[in-house]
Formats: C-alpha cells, structure tokens, sequence
C-alpha cells in the first residue's frame, strides 16, 4: 500500500473517488452595514442602505442597478474618495476610514466622468499617472509600453487625450488605472457612453485584467454585461437585493419566459393580457416577453388564440432567462413590499 501511495505521488495521480476541492480565495473587498446619505436627500433616503458585500479574490464581481441605485457611492466609499455615514468598508482588509493611503496603493480606480488631462497626450497621461502612484523609472519604461499594447493605444501616443473617441478614452482611462500594477480594480459603468463595438473590446480587456490575478468591481446599468461576470450583486434604491453567479440569479426565477412576436400588435397585446395563465408580460422592442409557468403550454395556447383571431406569428418559443427578467422581478418584489 505505501509502494502505491508513492507511485501516485511521483506522477501525480490521485485516487478516482478522492476529487480535489479548489480552496476557497480570500475576501479581498468587503462592506458591513454599510450606509451613507448626503445632505441634499430627504430624511430617511439612503444612497447606500446597510450594504453587505463579501467579493473574493480573482473575480469580476458586476454591480448592476439603475440610475441612482447607489453604485457609484459604494465605488467612491471603497476607493476613499468619500467616507460612509455609518458601516464599514475594507478592502484587502484596511479601512476606508482609517487606512485611506494603503488602500489607494493597492487600488486603482476608474470614475464613471473622463477625469484625464485632455490637453495631454496618450503617453503623457501615462507618463503622469505613473508618476503619481509611485510607479519606479525602471518599472515605468516597461510598463507603459506593456499599457499601449494591452489597451491598443499603441498607435495613438502623440494624440490628445480630449481629441479620442469615446472608447478610446475609456481605454486610457483603463490604462492609467492599471499604471501602478493595482491589486483591485473599480470601475464606475466604464462603458457608458461608447459604442457597440467599443463595449465588446472594453469587456475583452477586462477579462484579460481578470485573467491576470486583479479583482474587479464593475458597477453597470447594462443587463447583458451583468452576465458577464463571475458574481453579480443587484442593488436598488442603495439596498442589496441579492448577490450569486448569472447562472443562478436566473435559475432561481419562479417561472420561465416565452417570446412572441405576430401582427397586427395591438391584436397581440389584447389576446396576451387577456391570458389567465400569463403571470406578467413587458414589451422588448418589436416583442413581447411573457412569464409563465408552463412554456410549452402556453406556446400551444397563444399559437391556438392568435391564429384564430386572424394574427400573423412572427415568433413564438420558449426563451432563455436573463438577468433583466431577475431584475425587473426583484424590484417588483420590492416594491410590493415596501
């Protein structure tokens, strides 16, 4: 028997029935009943309601809300701009109201405002941020051309900071927060305001970064790239309504969803809201999604119900859950219940 265990050992083979369990990565950013409100809100208004957050090493962690949700306070709490009301906040385990300047060393920190030097150049706003955090002259001749290329701003170094695109200032903005080699990232809806194409190569790099051992916390309004995180927490009028994985945020929906399209559109609208066993139905575009609790069920019915009141069905199936259908059914939970 100790001849096997050595033989498993030398080429490091494990027993079959005996799976490995991949440790548990420590808590890297985390809030404790944490509040802050500003004077200009009505008493009793929180921006940030007693959040609790626990985000762990190595993820891409997505803060998704609506406007004026709370996001950008809790971005600015943790990257001490300002300080909170009441609560705690740490991050790597220091304060944000006691150890203000460990944290901003170990940060970096992207607003949701372009707040570069825009009579600066690309590499002159690199130059100065890597200047600014300490950053060592040695260090910095390998750094930023490393920036230039991770970022594609290598052709762009002469070009004004305030001349770029939309997405290429959020690249540089990108760029000049990871100057320092931080060991979290905090990103304030980075790709609001850029285009399409601009979003995708945006959340490329941003997964790159991830790849690269930085923790991020990304605050976004947008759905789809909520999905594109490792951990998704959901906050509404400053209060945390729940935190998991995409997948099960929108496997613990209590019903399913089927999407219709047919014309004429005011006939389709009539049939639907008239369906008893339709739970709920909003508009998306030129469709119209529907929470049910038997899809194929339903799918027979409505096909029946508008076909014989003359419809054309454009499309009619059983769809995938998103995170917009999670959101929009929390905060109608939340609303019910305050």
């Amino acid at each position: 028997m100790q001849n096997l265990f050595s033989f498993l050992k030398r080429n490091n083979h494990q027993p079959k029935n005996n799976k490995l369990v991949k440790p548990e990565q420590p808590v890297v950013i985390e809030t404790i009943a944490l509040q802050h409100h500003y004077h200009s809100q009505r008493k009793g208004q929180m921006a940030v309601d007693g959040l609790d957050l626990q985000i762990r090493a190595g993820q891409m962690y997505g803060l998704l809300g609506p406007d004026g949700a709370g996001k950008t306070t809790v971005l600015r709490i943790l990257a001490t701009v300002i300080k909170p009301t009441s609560g705690q906040a740490l991050v790597n385990g220091f304060s944000t109201n006691k150890q203000a300047e460990k944290i901003r060393q170990q940060i970096g920190y992207m607003p949701q405002n372009f707040s570069l030097y825009p009579d600066l150049s690309v590499m002159e706003n690199l130059i100065f941020f890597a200047d600014a955090n300490g950053v060592s002259s040695k260090r910095k001749s390998e750094r930023i051309p490393e920036m230039l290329a991770f970022t594609r701003l290598d052709k762009f170094t002469d070009r004004r900071a305030g001349n770029l695109s939309g997405g290429m200032k959020k690249k540089l903005a990108l760029a000049c927060a990871l100057m320092h080699e931080p060991k979290v990232l905090l990103l304030d809806e980075p790709s609001t305001g850029v285009d399409p194409v601009s979003r995708r190569e945006l959340w490329v790099i941003l997964a790159q970064v991830v790849a690269n051992g930085v923790t991020v916390l990304v605050s976004t309004p947008y759905m789809d790239e909520a999905e594109r995180c490792n951990q998704v927490g959901v906050i509404y009028q400053g209060k945390l309504l729940t935190q998991g994985t995409p997948a099960s945020l929108t496997g613990s929906l209590p019903y399913e969803i089927v999407e219709v399209k047919a014309k004429p559109r005011k006939l389709m609208r009539t049939i639907i809201s008239n369906s008893p066993a339709v739970l709920n139905w909003r508009p998306i575009g030129d469709r119209i999604r529907l929470s049910v609790n038997d899809p194929d069920k339903m799918i027979r019915r409505l096909n029946n119900d508008l076909k014989h009141a003359g419809a054309e069905i454009k499309v009619m199936r059983h769809s995938k859950r998103t995170m917009e259908d999670v959101f929009i059914h929390l905060v109608e939970q939340e609303r019910v219940q305050s």
